[in-house]
């Protein structure tokens, strides 16, 4: 793998955490949650400005490689030039609005962790998300377009693996 700084774009439930965490434990790569970018960990969860948001990333950039994962935002629209690779993880909608579900019940079961309330609101949320997302795909997919060969459409962990030429489980 030549890549040294990964973006990994996809929406909700698309594996992009996952996918994040694989590709450091085999790289050694420290990998980075945009979410942790946006919002201060906390009770009140408050969003950061873009300038806090841009210097973060600019603070994260500056150390050298890194994996960054999450959702796309106008607030960190540089790390698509940052990149080496971008990676648009887009599984089958049925498989992430599945996924959708198995997460809220786990997160409410206290399976798995959460950094925010794992209630009915945020459930729809998600949902909603997804819809728009999918509402908006001509425009993200000609957003990546301006980004030629660095950008890698993948549907899944192990065809991002393959393709980065890491080895997979």
């Amino acid at each position: 793998m030549s890549a040294s700084k990964i973006l990994i774009v996809g929406i909700v439930a698309s594996g992009k955490t996952t996918l994040a965490r694989q590709l450091s434990e085999r790289t050694g790569i420290p990998w980075h949650e945009l979410d942790d970018i946006v919002y201060r960990r906390g009770a009140d969860r408050s969003k950061r400005s873009p300038e806090e948001q841009a210097e973060r990333i600019r603070a994260i950039d500056r150390q050298g490689a890194w994996i960054m994962e999450g959702v796309d935002r106008a607030s960190y629209r540089q790390l698509y030039d940052l990149a080496d690779q971008v990676l648009f993880l887009d599984p089958p909608l049925w498989k992430r609005k599945a996924r959708i579900v198995t997460r809220y019940l786990k997160q409410k079961t206290g399976l798995e962790a959460s950094h925010y309330p794992p209630d009915l609101r945020m459930l729809k949320m998600m949902f909603r998300w997804t819809r728009d997302f999918e509402r908006g795909r001509p425009e993200f997919e000609a957003k990546l377009a301006n980004y030629g060969n660095k950008v890698l459409h993948v549907a899944g962990a192990e065809e991002a693996r393959r393709r980065l030429r890491i080895g997979g489980e």
